[in-house]
């Protein structure tokens, strides 16, 4: 295991433990933390912890043209129930996404430091949102790390039933449209699944992340 001091540095991914961590300690930067996704690495850990690295592989990611949308999900769009910006409100999303509730979790990873990191990194230009937009309220949204050929996502929430994939499928529009390869959703589960997502061996997805043409 990697202790990171305050040079700006990451090991290489080849050297992640199996759990999937590379690294603990350093801090949230915005430099760091630009690094970090440029690495195939993202944060993770909770109150009361090291700041904790991962690189997890297998990788979950979108390839965009395996979007799945279901007839209900289309039949949802259709009716313009819902309104999309993005990065109209980054610090409400991710607000929403550090307080909701989980099923099976006692509480967020998404601490206040890592509120107030990315949502520096936001006024850079580098973290972006989604929102979601019911009778003038925000019901759900995302948001993440935009590479420019890589969207690494980090976090979704849903007030009411179907907003998460609203946003979900509404940015994986977006980033078809502008041409992405890819949308990085870090680790698996079933709900991302369902939308098309699948893992991949970390080292295809290093691929694909460092080839930037």
């Amino acid at each position: 295991m990697h202790y990171l001091s305050q040079d700006l540095f990451f090991p290489e991914v080849s050297l992640t433990h199996s759990s999937g961590i590379i690294a603990l300690g350093g801090d949230l930067s915005p430099q760091r933390l630009v690094l970090a996704y440029k690495s195939g690495i993202f944060p993770w850990f909770e109150d009361g912890e090291p700041i904790t690295w991962w690189s997890p592989d297998p990788r979950m990611v979108l390839f965009l043209d395996e979007l799945v949308v279901t007839k209900s999900m289309r039949n949802v769009l259709n009716r313009d129930t819902f309104t999309v910006t993005f990065n109209q409100n980054f610090r409400e999303v991710i607000s929403n996404c550090q307080q909701i509730k989980r099923d099976g979790q006692n509480g967020t990873w998404i601490t206040n430091d890592m509120i107030e990191a990315y949502c520096n990194l936001h006024e850079l230009g580098i973290a972006k949102s989604v929102e979601v937009w019911q009778d003038g309220q925000i019901v759900g949204g995302l948001y993440g790390i935009d590479l420019g050929h890589i969207f690494c996502g980090e976090s979704m929430f849903s007030k009411v039933s179907n907003a998460s994939k609203i946003a979900f499928i509404s940015l994986v529009r977006y980033l078809q449209k502008e041409n992405y390869k890819l949308l990085d959703c870090q680790v698996y589960n079933e709900h991302l699944e369902s939308l098309g997502c699948r893992e991949i061996a970390r080292k295809d997805f290093i691929s694909i992340l460092k080839n930037n043409n």
